[in-house]
Order: C-alpha cells, then structure tokens, then sequence
C-alpha cells in the first residue's frame, strides 16, 4: 500500500515536473520565437530607413522677414509660418505644457513607451476599434513629422519606433523638444509655438501665461478641433486638462492649476488681443519688388525657407509723399473726365437688410490700403434720394450721407451713377486746422495708371517706389514691370552721345522740316509738338525745349549706333534698335531704368546700381548679401586716427560718361527746370535738372530729374495705352508729382550745386545764338557753358558747326530763334547789357539763304 501510493506520489511529481519542463521550454521558444520575430521586423523594417542622422543638422524652413532701415518690421513672408527658437530660449512652463500634454514620461524613457502602445492597443480592444488613441511619444512624433508618412499602419508605427530609439542616441532630450517644438502645426498657418504664441496671443513666448501656454499645448492633435472661437467649450476642457496633467507632474501647485483653469480662453481670434499683422504696414509695391527680386536672385524656395533677414532701403517717411503725390496726381486727372465707375461690386437685396451688409461688406474684395488725404474706407450705397445719398461703412457705426455738393466733379445725379447694394469707397474730408468733419466724400480708384521711383544718385539706395495707385487693387508694379516709351525723356541720351562725340553745347542744329522715306511707300514726317519750326538753333535750346526735330538732326549726324551704345551702357534698354524714331524715345524701357540712367547724370558719369537692400542675413545672422562694395581703408584704426579725420572710403564704380560730359548735359537739363518744358510746374529752393516727356498722343507722359543727392521719376499712362487727352504733357502732370515730392526730399536730404569736374572752363555763351560774349555780360540771354580745355567756343559767327543731319532744307529758314514765344520769321538785333554797362549787339536773325552752304556740315 504505501510502496502504491509513494508510486503515485513520485508519478505526479515526475508529471509536474515535465509538465514545468515543458512550459519552461515552450516559454523559452516562445520568447526565442519573439525576438527572432522581432529582430526579423527590425532587420525587415530598418534596413532602408531614412538617415536620421541628418537630424542633427536640420534647420526647419523658417520666415523670411523684411525690416525698414530703423529696424521696423516691414513684411514677411513663407510658405510654413515658423519663427525658429533654440530649446534653450524656449521658457520652461511651455515645454512642461507638451510634455504634460503629449508625452509625460519623455524624459525618461528611450524614445518609445512600451506602457503607452499596451495601453493603446487595450483599449482599441476593449472598444472593439472605435477609440484608437495615440501612443507616439514626442520621440516619434518627430521621426513622424520629419522622415516618415502620416499615414496609419503597422509598417510606419514600427519604422517610427525604430527611428525614435536611434535619433535617442544621435540627439540629447532638449535637441530632440528644439525640433518638436519648431517643427509641429499648431493651426491658423503656424508652425512651432513661436509663432503660434504670436498668431493666438500676440506674444512672445516669454510672456505667455500658464494657461496660455497649456492651451498652445492643445494643439498638436487637431488645431481645427480646439479652434479658440469655434470651439471654445472644448478647447476650455482639454486646456484644463492639460493644466491637471501639468499638476500631477509637478510642475505647477494645485493653487496654480485651479487659477488658470478658471480664466477664459483670450486670444487674437476672439478680438480680445490684436494681431500682430495689424501692427505691419500693408503689403505695397516696395516690399513685394523686393520678393520678386529675390526670389530671381536666391530662388524661391530659398527665399520662403530659409529665413532671411533683409534690412531694405525703404525711407518710410518719403515712401508716404511718394505714394501720397502720385496718388493724388492720378485722381486729380480722374475727377477732371467726370466719369463714374464705382468699385464694380455689388451687395444682393438679401444682404443689406436688418444690417447685414456689415458681414457681408467685409467680404467683399476692394482695396482697403488707400490713405490719400484720409483713410478711404469700403461702402455700401443703402439709399439713394436726390439732394443725398445714405450709405453704410465699414468699421464706422451708424450710417452716414453723402450730399449732393460731393457729386459735382462727376456726370449726372444720384439716380443716374448709383444703385442700391453698390460697394464705394468714401472718405472723410476734414478741416486743416482742428481734423474737425466737414463731410463724406465718394472716392474712386483711377483708371489711368503710373509709377513712381526715387533714388540717393552716389550710393544706388532706391528710398521710394510706388508702383501704382494702390497695391491692393493692382499687384502690377508699373515702376519695374510696366514697359512704355519714355518719348523725349529718352533724349538726353542722344545729346550725351553728340556731347561726347566732341559736338558743343553751343553747338547749332537746324530746326527745320524732315521726310523719311521708311522704304514701304510712306513718308514719315515727324514734327515739334507746336506744329512749328524754328531755324537753326543751339543744343541747349533743342534740349530745353524738347524740339524733335532738332534731336532727329543731331541722331542722324552723330550715328544711331553711338545713340544706341550710349543708352545700353546707361541701362535703359538691353539692346536698341538703331531706327532714327528711337532718338525721340519710341522705344519701350522701364521707369526703374530711366531713373537709374539719370542717378549716372547727376553723380558726374559714374554707373550706379539701384537697390532696394542694404544687407540680407541668414537665420544665424551671417551676411550673405551687402549692397554697399566700398573699400573702407583706415576702419581698422579708426580709432587711432587724428581729430577731425575720417576713414578713407575708395569707390571703384566704373565711369560710363565723361565727367565734363555729364556736367555740360546737366547744366543743359537745368535749363528744362528753369526756363523749359517743365518750368511751370518745378520749382525748388536748389538746382534741379531733369527732362520732361510726352509720347505721340500723349499716351504716356514723364518727367525725370535729380538734385546733387536725389534722383526721382514719374510716368502716367493708362495700362491698354490709349490719349491721355489733348494739352496732357510730362511738365504738366508729371512734374508736380516730382515737385511735391522733391519739396520734402531736400528738406530731409538737402542739396546743392552741381559738382564741377576739373579740365575745363567757363565762357558766356548767348544761348539763342551760340555765340561767345565778354566775360562781363549778363541778362536773360546769357548762359555760362563749361567747355573742355583746349576745345574751341566758336568766337565768330563763321566759325559755329551747324548740324543739318544730312536732310535737305529751304533756303529761306530763319537763323537764331528766340523761343517758343517769338514769331517765325525775321528779326532785329538782340543787346546784351554787360556788368560794366556795355551793350553788345548780337547779330539779327539771318536767313539760311545769307550763309554760306560751303560752311555747313
């Protein structure tokens, strides 16, 4: 009995035993199974991964920002909005937020968290599929975000935790919460919690409060979810949430949680903190050239990635008179035709009743960047009676009227240019004196267009650039983009060309009728533009007061390839077309180009490049571009040097002009200012010179000039070129602009005489005539012409070169005309009052029959 039952005994030990045997073995193989498996998943899945060591050297695409010469923020501009902030300048109660908020153990665990993928997958068990909750820690989050898809399978999850385990070993904690930080979408086009804080709070991330902070943490799962006014209640709750968490980590006193849980959710979309765009300028023609410049010169990927800073050339304060004189010029043409075009928008019936116009108003497109005297503000025409108009305004309470005075300058009434529901723009007129309302005033955006561009003539700085009416109505910058003829702001070019070419400004030029035979059965036929010719007469006066045929005359004699070397060299065009109607500025170039063309003029023939960038830096502040290439000798000792002594700075800009050349041209455009084409309209406290111009039909009109400092230029035109109408002139419409803006440019840059290059002399010169007078003479007739030493100033009246061009001419043209005032025809001899009292006769205007033809060539 007891030999059976220890039998028994020793049998269910032995049982037992093999059975623990066998679970130990089957354990044994279960888990030599499971890492098999699971280094063959590793070994599967990591052999073609991405490097992540390149990681390390990541820098996110960040905003490429554009400030003013002060250091004011100006513009910006990305595809992604990021401002990039090193881990070590991110405060700590923001991490503390996403670590509480997204990954509590982060700090120690080794990329991945093995309790958070079992507590994942229970409860997709548990509920059968329908909660699938993350369990991707920051680590793999980032691997996410930077190496692998978004898409959600087996295959990325374990791609991302063999990535997450790797970058641990490459990157230390804070490296890996810098890229985290930068790189995630947190809503409303922002990337990483720099710019977040600024596009929710208008705040920079030191000045964030803990439940700011927490709600920032919110975020990374679904922006649009916890959108701060669309869902406020739950974005409230899971802001909470992330306040509890931060508590139960430790980082924040249960005092400090119940505070913060029970403040409201302030932020820039709710209206209580105002957005940091309302603190930038509009966009305007200024910095979007500097894009589109740019993006030519870097790339544009470059450009919206790489997070330049470019300190711009822009002077705001005379960009506001550029805009303003330009403005108001291109109005000022429009109220004159009396035509009513409106916006061209239009509210429905439905949208204007119990004062929804409002909402929809805001909608509508029209430009909203227009300060041309006041702010001009979008509108609603909501009655419309006969002696009045009601209409409502955006961002203005109540309603406001419109009387019937205001319509004047326009055809028709009320009824006849108005409906209701149609979007306007007004503005308010104001007293000078005290800003005090005298009415509201129906505006219009112009249909005619132009540009306008100043530079400094030394250092290339453009400091305005207006490129049309309003930026916001029309992109087209008509100072770069638009191509128009100068028409005879292009002539100084040819008379550069003569001047160079050893011609003088007392040089005569036959003021007569031409034909040219264009070789298809027409006769080309070109003419001054008062229909009248006025006989042999001086450069100066060719210039000065624009005669065609005289610039026809002196192209033909000196050479269109010489006319067209000379505008290529200065930049107006990149090659001209050598046809005899180019010298009176048919063909097409750009206002940027003429005003840089004239900054060469007035600088005494040196090539200057106009910019609109002083520097740009990259994201670590290095310099990659600087405008300004002088050599600046002594900046190393400039401490050491004597008082009173500067550093020497050496230029090595190329000369493209002689410089008695460009002052001889310059002293001749001074002439346009004071006593021609453009001397009703310009008139300022220091020498100006400068050249009007006025295509055929006045299509398009210019005026181009410069003081000692400042070069400027205006054209207006309409886009689909067409008349401007009759009396239209660059002097009339153009040259005020000039005026008005050059009034404040000297009172902020001064001025002064035109610089006299050495190797020449001064003699006076009878300007109508050509001839030499004493030394002593003076009166309205007498110019003092600078001419090169050793050159010959014509003394007699046999000796002066008269230019005919080569064309045939009548016998009976009037020699030495006296202006555009003078009769044609004959004429009495002219006394010049010497400063001694003296009279000298200059001869009476000879016809062209009493010389001697053998003289003239």
């Amino acid at each position: 009995m007891v030999r059976a039952v220890h039998g028994a005994i020793t049998g269910v030990f032995m049982f037992i035993l093999s059975a623990i045997g066998g679970l130990f073995s089957a354990i044994t193989l279960g888990i030599i199974a499971a890492a098999v498996t699971v280094g063959a998943i590793l070994w599967m899945y990591g052999r073609d991964l991405p490097d992540h060591e390149q990681l390390a050297q990541y820098t996110p695409p960040t905003i490429s920002r554009i400030y003013s010469g002060e250091g004011r923020l100006m513009d910006e501009f990305a595809r992604e909005r990021r401002l990039f902030t090193p881990a070590e300048e991110i405060p700590d109660l923001v991490k503390q937020a996403f670590i509480s908020a997204e990954d509590k153990n982060f700090y120690v665990h080794a990329g991945y968290d093995p309790r958070g993928i079992l507590a994942a997958g229970v409860e997709a068990v548990r509920t059968r599929g329908e909660t699938i909750r993350g369990a991707s820690t920051i680590t793999q989050q980032v691997m996410k975000n930077f190496l692998l898809s978004s898409d959600r399978s087996a295959e990325r999850k374990v791609k991302e935790i063999i990535l997450a385990s790797r970058i641990e070993e490459t990157l230390d904690k804070e490296g890996i919460l810098e890229l985290y930080l930068n790189e995630i979408f947190l809503g409303q086009n922002s990337y990483g919690v720099t710019a977040a804080a600024q596009t929710y709070f208008n705040k920079p991330l030191d000045e964030l409060t803990l439940e700011e902070a927490a709600y920032l943490a919110v975020l990374p799962k679904a922006p649009s979810d916890y959108h701060p006014v669309r869902q406020t209640e739950r974005a409230i709750g899971r802001r909470n949430f992330v306040l509890r968490e931060m508590w139960e980590n430790g980082y924040i006193s249960r005092e400090e949680m119940e505070t913060a849980r029970e403040k409201p959710l302030l932020t820039v979309q709710s209206g209580h903190f105002s957005s940091f765009r309302s603190a930038l300028p509009d966009r305007d023609y200024f910095t979007d050239e500097i894009r589109r410049q740019l993006v030519r010169d870097f790339g544009e990927e470059a450009f919206f990635t790489q997070g330049f800073s470019v300190r711009a050339t822009v002077d705001a304060e005379m960009q506001r008179v550029a805009a303003q004189a330009l403005q108001g010029a291109l109005e000022s043409y429009d109220r004159q035709r009396g035509i009513w075009r409106g916006t061209g928008k239009k509210l429905e019936e439905a949208q204007l009743a119990d004062g929804a116009w409002r909402d929809a108003l805001s909608g509508v497109d029209v430009a909203r960047d227009i300060e041309l005297d006041n702010r001009w503000h979008p509108a609603v025409v909501l009655e419309i009676g006969d002696q009045a108009m009601t209409l409502g305004v955006e961002d203005v309470d109540g309603t406001v009227s419109v009387p019937r005075e205001d319509i004047q300058w326009m055809r028709g009434s009320f009824f006849d240019n108005f409906e209701r529901g149609d979007v306007v723009h007004v503005r308010q007129m104001t007293n000078d004196s005290d800003g005090s309302l005298i009415r509201w005033s129906l505006r219009q955006v112009p249909e005619v267009q132009g540009g306008f561009m100043a530079m400094d003539v030394n250092t290339g700085r453009v400091l305005a650039m207006q490129g049309g009416f309003s930026y916001q109505d029309s992109v087209f910058n008509r100072t770069t983009q638009a191509q128009r003829q100068p028409g005879s702001s292009f002539k100084p070019f040819v008379y550069a060309a003569a001047l160079d070419s050893g011609y003088q400004p007392n040089t005569i030029v036959v003021d007569a009728p031409i034909e040219i035979d264009q070789g298809n059965g027409e006769i080309w036929r070109p003419k001054n533009a008062s229909n009248r010719y006025y006989g042999p007469s001086p450069l100066r006066t060719g210039i000065e007061r624009s005669r065609n045929l005289m610039t026809i005359r002196l192209a033909q004699d000196v050479g269109m390839g010489v006319v067209g070397s000379y505008a290529e060299r200065f930049g107006v065009y990149d090659r001209m077309d050598q046809l005899l109607a180019n010298s009176l500025g048919s063909q097409e170039t750009t206002l940027h180009n003429m005003v840089a063309a004239y900054a060469m003029f007035a600088n005494g023939g040196e090539r200057v490049e106009p910019t609109l960038v002083d520097r740009i830096q990259d994201r670590y502040g290095r310099t990659v571009y600087a405008h300004d290439q002088r050599e600046c000798r002594d900046c190393e000792q400039f401490a050491s040097l004597t008082e009173g002594y500067g550093p020497r700075i050496v230029s090595n800009r190329e000369r493209v002009m002689d410089a008695i050349t460009a002052y001889q041209l310059t002293s001749m455009m001074t002439g346009v200012v004071d006593r021609g084409t453009a001397s009703k309209t310009v008139n300022l406290p220091v020498p100006i010179a400068g050249k009007t111009g006025t295509t055929n039909d006045a299509k398009d009109v210019w005026f181009v000039g410069f003081s000692s400092q400042i070069a400027a230029g205006c054209y207006i035109g309409y886009d689909q070129p067409r008349s401007l109408g009759r009396g239209a002139s660059g002097g009339g419409m153009c040259g005020p602009v000039f005026q008005e803006f050059m009034s404040k440019a000297i009172e902020k840059y001064g001025g002064g005489q035109f610089e006299v290059p050495p190797g020449g002399y001064f003699v006076k010169i009878d300007r109508y005539s050509g001839q030499r007078l004493p030394d002593s003479a003076s009166g309205e007739h007498v110019v003092a012409e600078y001419f090169r030493d050793g050159d010959d100033t014509y003394a007699g009246l046999g000796g002066i070169t008269i230019i005919d061009g080569g064309f045939a001419m009548a016998g009976d043209l009037p020699l030495f005309g006296r202006g555009e005032g003078d009769e044609y025809g004959g004429g009495s001899a002219t006394q010049v009052q010497t400063s001694t009292g003296r009279q000298v006769v200059v001869p009476p205007r000879a016809s062209f029959g009493s010389l001697s033809s053998g003289g003239l060539y």
